[in-house]
């Protein structure tokens, strides 16, 4: 028996080339180095004309870039990309709210939702993780399992998406629909710190998509040991998905209570960098009728968040497929919250939006994952039937 060896050497894959729409301006000037755009002594000026193309006027075509030399844009053209993630599904309900179904790779999608007359003209939730880790018992985007994190570059392009669909390039100084940005969609930001802060000085950078960082909001269930190092890193508004007032009901509702619980995260909140009566930490609250919407559970809420500068955004749960939780009854939250407002906490009741969408608050799952374990139902079911006949 004779054996044939095979000595040929194997090519490896040539590598995608580098997407410059999610790079800091650090790493764009650094790219142009790298790919030998520009000496290192005019990176910094190439870099500032390509990054306001990219992020102040949207565009994703090189040759768009009129005031670089044509030769210089076609070298642009031969080493980059500047390419948007593909939208899979697009949705708007009747009340004008907006939610991209986006993929950024295989099995990597998202959820993104815009929500008009939010802020001081309409708020973008972003997602900073695929699927989460947290299991917060009340919440959909908790029953999806953690794939991981998303770079800085996927959350940017999050922006991006909106942007184009709002037609909002460039970057305008009045009259913005999108004003506000707010890491409340998928995932834990701050297990995501390193890709979520360089994306923040991405969109607030003031040549660019330029969102100011008072208009941006973070929030975190409350990994404590996080919470100082976002206000030092980022100097975005912080919000608290908080729910319950005390241990035994919060380990419950948010399981990460168990590892931080409320005291250690009221010490890290005070310790929140720049708070004030103009910088206030916004609580979220989910009214879960018989649950926590209680008269004694608001007046607990009172005495947890004293001497905090602090609002209360109080949640009508948004019920979700599987549910066992319902929502409180008006007059229960209206109650829960004259209580905070006689303890000197503004306490707005959250409008439900989006809920014919599956886009509310805690709704937010990828529609592709319930999608491809019915499909997978349906290619199993025809397999055993093809094998019976």
């Amino acid at each position: 028996m004779s054996i044939t060896l095979d000595l040929t050497r194997s090519t490896p894959s040539p590598k995608a080339p580098v997407n410059l729409s999610g790079l800091t301006r650090e790493g764009l000037r650094q790219a142009l180095i790298d790919g030998e755009i520009c000496p290192p002594e005019k990176a910094k000026m190439r870099a500032t004309q390509v990054w306001r193309w990219i992020h102040h006027y949207g565009v994703t075509d090189f040759s768009l870039m009129s005031d670089i030399a044509k030769e210089t844009r076609a070298r642009l053209a031969e080493t980059f990309v500047l390419n948007r993630p593909e939208i899979i599904e697009r949705l708007v309900s009747k009340d004008g709210t907006r939610k991209w179904l986006i993929r950024m790779g295989p099995g990597i999608e998202v959820e993104t939702v815009y929500i008009p007359d939010v802020g001081r003209a309409g708020a973008l939730c972003v997602s900073s993780q695929v699927g989460c880790t947290l299991n917060c018992t009340f919440c959909h985007t908790g029953t999806q399992k953690l794939v991981r994190n998303l770079t800085s570059a996927e959350i940017v392009a999050q922006v991006q998406v909106a942007r184009d669909d709002l037609d909002e390039w460039p970057s305008p100084k009045e009259d913005r629909r999108l004003s506000n940005i707010v890491f409340m969609g998928m995932g834990e930001p701050l297990y995501n710190l390193d890709n979520v802060s360089d994306a923040i000085d991405i969109i607030s950078d003031g040549e660019g998509i330029a969102i100011s960082r008072r208009r941006i909001t973070v929030s975190t269930s409350g990994v404590v040991p996080k919470i100082p190092e976002l206000g030092e890193r980022t100097g975005t508004m912080l919000a608290i998905s908080l729910h319950a007032t005390n241990d035994p009901l919060r380990d419950q509702l948010v399981p990460l209570n168990k590892k931080y619980p409320l005291e250690q995260l009221m010490d890290a909140i005070r310790a929140y960098p720049g708070l004030g009566n103009s910088k206030r930490v916004t609580f979220e609250y989910v009214m879960l009728k018989g649950v926590n919407d209680s008269a004694e559970e608001a007046r607990a809420l009172c005495k947890l968040i004293s001497g905090i500068p602090a609002k209360v955004n109080l949640i009508p749960f948004n019920p979700w497929p599987g549910t066992d939780y319902a929502c409180s009854d008006w007059k229960a939250i209206e109650t829960f919250a004259a209580i905070l407002n006689r303890a000197g906490y503004a306490s707005p009741i959250r409008t439900p939006r989006g809920r014919d969408i599956l886009a509310a608050c805690g709704q937010l799952k990828s529609e592709s994952e319930k999608k491809r374990a019915s499909e997978l139902r349906k290619e199993q079911q025809e397999t055993t039937e093809a094998d019976a006949a």
